[in-house]
């Protein structure tokens, strides 16, 4: 199936663009978006202030159940903080703050749209 016809795909592209509005809004800045590195991806790489904002964004439906932010795991925040180290290397960013965030993307029966943004979902995880 092609990511074109595939509506996870689509619901989760603009959740991710969502996300990077709500924050731009807050006064983020949105470095990037789609990090691809070697074993995964980072959502969104931002900077709030001085600190670097690794940002996990979860979409779900209201009739799904849980709360997008439940699906970030232990394992998917392990992920999470190998990607952030490795994209702090590459970037040489050595030594300097970061955090990681979760945006939940929520849209409800009528196609509303509800955001909730969680600053310091968890911590990095070794």
């Amino acid at each position: 199936m092609s990511e074109r016809s595939d509506p996870r795909q689509a619901l989760g592209r603009d959740a991710e663009r969502l996300a990077a509005d709500h924050l731009a809004r807050a006064g983020f800045d949105v470095l990037e978006r789609n990090v691809r590195l070697g074993h995964g991806e980072i959502d969104l790489v931002c900077r709030d202030g001085d600190v670097v904002v690794f940002v996990e964004v979860k979409c779900r439906r209201a009739t799904w159940g849980d709360p997008p932010a439940a699906a970030v795991s232990w394992h998917k925040q392990r992920r999470l903080t190998r990607l952030a180290q490795h994209y702090l290397k590459w970037r040489r960013l050595e030594g300097v703050r970061c955090r990681f965030d979760v945006v939940s993307v929520t849209l409800d029966a009528d196609e509303r749209v509800g955001i909730a943004h969680v600053r310091g979902a968890f911590d990095a995880i070794e």
